[in-house]
């Protein structure tokens, strides 16, 4: 299939524009509709609408935008005015791959007995009756704002005590449907550290860039696990992602994300900066400790993580030097990953079996003292006096809560005090805080419904 759009204003704003955005345009428009189509079953021509389209700098270049999907070959090829071509193939596994010049991948064979009978799962999902408040407050969080961007929530997951209470979809979307994590993903990597350092194999205090400094007064030698995960290190990408960015040139145009990241000129640790590179960083550093490339830490995941939690939906996928993509590319089924947020709010224990160290969810949800918008270690968090805590309290979100977010409004809340998860995932648009204010708000109502139950009257 082919499909090309070209239009003179394109032309024109192309040949104003950097020349890093066109490639970062090609090549995210490859790899998100090799995904959503290979991985999620999406209709690529549904996916551009959707998914690039609406995204400000794709918007600006979407004109001059044109892709081929292989449906047998399992590639996407994505041009910029039939120029600055970039191609993301899809394997078994471990979904779709950036080529950016090397070879397609290996499919990678995952373990069935991972997911069997021995695996200790969370309690099945049980539906219970609909309360009327929590109804309402769906239809509220599904309806489009009157005055505010596209929210276009697409599905809605509630767990409480570990019981599945209430879930919706959009049209084209239901339990089997997988959602891509985009900064989501940020916290499955910081699940995964946690297993590394329990079981004694990565340390947080470890220098984990030492032997790739130039001297003890290159910054990088004072870089630990800690600074990674609580985006603390002094890493200078941050997270403009608007094509012309550094973070975009490495999550979409690098073969090896994680080298990109290493070799900038770091700053002293210890100011707060979001940035993909820390968590790309993080993720060569699993790859390295689990052993294996791809293969290997799509293996270890499932045996020690998806696994356990019965998240047999979730795909990691990888960059071309094997390292997962742990800053944006995980999917799964929203249903899974309310699961993955009932480890947190469990304090990392299925049953009888623990998986994150003892006090992993207080370590993850405790304020990183210099981020003003609150943020954790690899979550963000509710707790503290930062400025986005006490916004997004003063919303509806619970003083104990804390989160993981992804663009595009990617949410799961975790709520340990009310026992509450609550997992949205969609497209939203424009201002971000809009999709934290609404699902602030959801959050505050569902907690009431579940604190207070409504009670139907006996019959007479």
């Amino acid at each position: 299939m082919r499909v090309v759009v070209v239009t003179g204003l394109a032309m024109a704003l192309g040949a104003c524009a950097g020349m890093d955005a066109p490639r970062v345009a090609t090549a995210f428009t490859a790899h998100i509709i090799c995904s959503q189509a290979f991985v999620a079953g999406h209709a690529p021509a549904d996916v551009f609408a959707d998914e690039i389209e609406p995204v400000p700098v794709l918007g600006f270049f979407s004109g001059a935008l044109g892709y081929d999907v292989d449906p047998v070959r399992q590639v996407v090829s994505a041009r910029f005015l039939g120029g600055f071509e970039s191609r993301a193939a899809y394997a078994p596994g471990r979904g779709c791959t950036m080529l950016n010049g090397g070879p397609q991948p290996q499919a990678i064979t995952r373990a069935a007995s991972d997911f069997g009978p021995g695996a200790v799962a969370m309690p099945d999902h049980v539906v219970l009756p609909d309360d009327a408040r929590i109804a309402k407050a769906l239809d509220t969080l599904f309806a489009e704002p009157a005055d505010g961007p596209v929210q276009a929530v697409k599905a809605v997951v509630v767990l409480h005590d570990g019981r599945l209470i209430a879930e919706r979809y959009a049209a084209g979307y239901g339990p089997a449907t997988p959602m891509l994590s985009w900064s989501v993903a940020k916290s499955v990597t910081n699940a995964l550290t946690g297993i590394l350092i329990r079981e004694g194999r990565l340390g947080l205090d470890e220098k984990v860039l030492a032997a790739l400094a130039d001297g003890p007064d290159d910054a990088r030698a004072q870089v630990t696990v800690d600074h990674l995960l609580r985006q603390t290190s002094g890493q200078p990408f941050g997270s403009a992602n608007d094509g012309l960015d550094p973070a975009s040139n490495m999550l979409f145009l690098a073969p090896d994300a994680a080298a990109t990241a290493v070799d900038a000129s770091f700053d002293s640790p210890g100011a707060w900066s979001y940035t993909d590179a820390n968590t790309m960083i993080l993720s060569r550093v699993l790859r390295d400790r689990i052993g294996g490339g791809a293969a290997g830490v799509a293996r270890f995941a499932d045996k020690e993580l998806f696994g356990p939690l019965g998240m047999t939906s979730a795909v990691i996928e990888f960059d071309q030097a094997e390292t997962p993509m742990g800053a944006a590319f995980v999917f799964a089924t929203a249903r899974d990953w309310a699961r993955f947020g009932q480890l947190f709010a469990d304090d990392g224990m299925i049953g009888a079996r623990r998986i994150l160290p003892k006090g992993w969810t207080d370590y993850s949800s405790r304020p990183t003292p210099s981020a003003s918008l609150g943020y954790g270690a690899g979550f963000w968090t509710n707790r503290g006096d930062s400025e986005g805590a006490l916004a997004r309290r003063g919303w509806g979100a619970a003083p104990g809560s804390f989160f993981a977010n992804g663009n595009f409004g990617q949410t799961i809340y975790i709520d340990p005090d009310a026992h509450l998860v609550i997992a949205r995932f969609g497209f939203a648009q424009g201002d971000a805080r809009v999709s934290t204010e609404r699902l602030s708000v959801f959050a505050r109502a569902v907690s009431a419904a579940v604190a207070h139950p409504q009670v139907a009257d006996a019959p007479r």
